[in-house]
């Protein structure tokens, strides 16, 4: 790793509660994120980048181990109220916020970290290039959907019409291609690369795009705070059924060393799905004991919203599933064909 990216992370690292960061803050935290952008070379490239400026290591202690988490969101405070759950074990546990999925798959890869979570696509990608990376169980279910304006209500309403997306590598990206590619039969939208969901909700609201792929918590936070209301065209979740996006997934020699540790974490985090499932509040709850936000209405119906589409369900990765998911990358040109058995442990959902 350079030297300046090693002085850039140390001094932006912080503990507090067992909690380090390598980021800068500033994001919006109920939203959340990932890509698949420039992910073809990352295993290549990236273990010449090793993270030890913020590692503690997967280790050989089973008692001791690092998770990295990438910015965490609405969708991560789960797994943070879990690992609290490990600790009250006896396990001590160091956690590190990175800005970048990048430095959370170089770390996995080398060792430097036990456990992460982030986009699927990153992970399946070094498992196919031979890094030691096991998913172990899913973060959140397929939380997008194409909205559009009034004048949308199918697939061949957007031809020729400016739909906007995040970039052309984006995940959110090959799944609009993908409904395109099935169900538009009066040719494509014109694609237009204009930044996150907040830039292209804007984009939506102002008339500048007539479509884009978006998630929950964006559709619910303008339903909110403006008075915007759009149609969703289609809802991945639906159209894509067994498609995982974002996933947990974890160093494999971690797992075969420390299988106790990494069974009482994923036991720790169905049961945190389960209590937001049971009671959206303690999803609300989890956000503003981790990451410092005020309840308001606005988190209120995005949890709401959460738990009526059944997104939360860490226990829901099966063989079959994570097989349909590597099947979606491949067609979208992300990976090459891989079986889930490479890719995935389903040894700890039980």
């Amino acid at each position: 790793m350079s030297s300046t990216r090693a002085a850039q992370l140390e001094s932006n690292s912080r503990k507090s509660r067992g909690f380090g960061t390598c980021s800068s803050p500033g994001r919006d935290r109920y939203r959340t994120k990932f890509s698949a952008t420039g992910w073809a070379g990352l295993w290549l490239a990236g273990t010449a980048m090793l993270v030890t400026a913020c590692s503690g290591g997967s280790g050989s202690d089973s008692d001791a181990f690092t998770v990295a988490l990438v910015e965490p969101d609405i969708t991560t405070v789960p797994i943070m109220a879990a690992l609290d759950t490990v600790r009250d074990e006896g396990y001590d546990i160091d956690v590190v916020e990175l800005a970048e999925p990048e430095l959370a798959i170089e770390g996995l890869a080398e060792g430097d970290y036990a456990i992460s979570a982030e986009a699927t696509s990153p992970a399946l990608i070094a498992a196919q290039q031979g890094a030691p990376i096991r998913i172990i169980a899913d973060v959140v279910g397929n939380q997008w959907a194409v909205y559009g304006d009034e004048t949308v209500s199918a697939c061949d309403d957007l031809a020729g019409a400016p739909v906007g997306i995040f970039s052309e590598g984006a995940v959110a990206t090959a799944m609009v291609k993908s409904w395109v590619s099935d169900e538009c039969s009066n040719g494509d939208p014109e694609y237009l690369v204009i930044g996150g969901s907040d830039v292209r909700a804007q984009a939506l609201v102002s008339g500048e795009i007539t479509a884009t792929a978006l998630e929950i918590a964006d559709v619910v936070t303008l339903e909110q705070t403006t008075d915007a209301t759009f149609n969703r065209v289609v809802d991945f979740a639906e159209y894509l059924t067994d498609v995982h996006p974002q996933t947990v997934y974890a160093n494999a020699d971690f797992l075969s060393d420390n299988a106790e540790a990494a069974q009482t974490f994923v036991d720790a985090l169905v049961e945190e799905h389960e209590k937001i499932n049971a009671d959206p509040a303690h999803l609300v709850s989890l956000v503003e004991e981790h990451l410092g936000e005020s309840p308001d209405e606005t988190l209120t119906a995005i949890a709401d919203s959460y738990v009526d589409a059944g997104l939360f369900d860490a226990a829901a990765l099966t063989e079959e599933n994570m097989q349909t998911t590597i099947d979606f990358f491949v067609e979208a040109g992300i990976i090459d064909e891989m079986d889930a058995a490479d890719a995935a442990d389903f040894s700890f959902l039980r």
